[in-house]
């Protein structure tokens, strides 16, 4: 296999001549297991760790290896990660049910990616709303999105499912898919192209796995069933590894997601709400919240049919999101210390509570 199978370009290669030591070699991560990571540099796949130099970098806020990362090694050790043409990420996990439900820390989902796609299955599965938040987060970090709608086969009339989605997006192309009797297949090699790289995002058991194998040609990811009852499935994938296609391409797959939290505001929401975003600029004042204000080009919109008050909504809902989260990148230190003690003491009174 060659370097530019793997997805190496200009982008890296330049970055590879600036090396201080020649003796560094290029790799690509295709996994990141707790303690280890395996990297393919074309040649072989082997197991690398990370060199105390990099450790301490990625203390001090340096890039941590992920999932489709560049690197280079000095034998199987880690040395230094190259600079990400992209990364898709999200705020970490576990912050369901706190104010706005706003993630603190980054998690990377993976890196230097060319198109993500967004699965939904045509069971429980399927939410409009989910459908925007994730176009939103694929556009806040740089990628391209591609909605694969999976289970056609599932009802009679599949295309209504597409007609929905397709209302709210422009120009992102919606597939309709079926592992069980190959429905749709075919129109997603065009993606499955030497050196691209494709994510997949979706929520457990709406068959990222089973999509996986039969794009692959063969069982390369485990599959299990989604329960009956509640329409959910479980984590059959449990970590991030890009699988290198026998026809080109490469696939990253990844666990379920069940918090769609965001981290990056990087005008996601102008290209995934494109349709508010013209009509905002035609508002009469500049810092409108298209909730009553006179003038409103947003909320006339609604009445003239444009766009509907649910899709308004999900706008407000991650603007409010967004805007929480750049708040808090531009906050002083001063404020954020005092924030942290702020927290610490509250832990404090409840712990005195429960001693009395």
């Amino acid at each position: 296999m060659t370097f530019k199978a793997l997805g190496w370009n200009g982008f890296f290669q330049k970055q590879l001549d600036r090396s201080i030591d020649n003796n560094y070699h290029p790799a690509r991560i295709i996994s990141v297991r707790k303690n280890a990571f395996v990297v393919c540099d074309g040649k072989k796949e082997e197991l690398a760790t990370i060199g105390g130099s990099l450790f301490h970098e990625v203390k001090n806020g340096g890039l941590f290896p992920a999932t489709g990362d560049w690197v280079l090694l000095n034998k199987t050790t880690i040395v230094r990660v190259l600079n990400r043409q992209n990364a898709l990420s999200r705020g970490a996990s576990g912050t369901k049910g706190t104010t706005l439900e706003i993630a603190v820390k980054e998690q990377i989902i993976a890196a230097n990616i060319d198109f993500v796609f967004i699965v939904c299955g045509l069971d429980q599965d399927f939410n409009i709303p989910r459908i925007e938040r994730y176009i939103t987060l694929v556009y806040n970090c740089g990628s391209t999105p591609v909605v694969i709608l999976t289970k056609s086969d599932l009802h009679d009339n599949p295309e209504f499912f597409v007609e929905q989605t397709e209302a709210i997006l422009f120009g992102i192309p919606v597939h309709l898919v079926s592992s069980l009797d190959q429905t749709g297949l075919d129109k997603l090699k065009k993606y499955l192209k030497e050196g691209k790289t494709i994510a997949m995002l979706g929520s457990s058991g709406v068959g990222k796995s089973t999509l996986l194998n039969k794009l692959a040609g063969t069982r390369v990811s485990d599959v299990r069933e989604v329960s009956t009852k509640v329409g959910k499935g479980v984590h059959t994938t449990t970590s991030r590894d890009l699988f290198l296609l026998s026809d080109g391409g490469m696939i990253i797959d990844n666990p379920g997601i069940r918090e769609i939290a965001f981290w990056d505001n990087d005008d996601g929401m102008d290209s995934a709400f494109p349709e508010i975003t013209a009509l905002a600029e035609q508002c009469r004042f500049s810092d409108c919240s298209h909730l009553h204000e006179p003038g409103c080009a947003v909320i006339h919109g609604i009445d003239q049919g444009r766009i509907t008050q649910e899709r308004l909504n999900s706008y407000l809902k991650m603007k409010r999101e967004l805007d929480y989260i750049s708040q808090r990148r531009t906050k002083s230190a001063d404020r954020i210390e005092k924030e942290r003690w702020k927290d610490v003491a509250v832990i404090l009174k409840q712990k005195n509570k429960v001693r009395r």
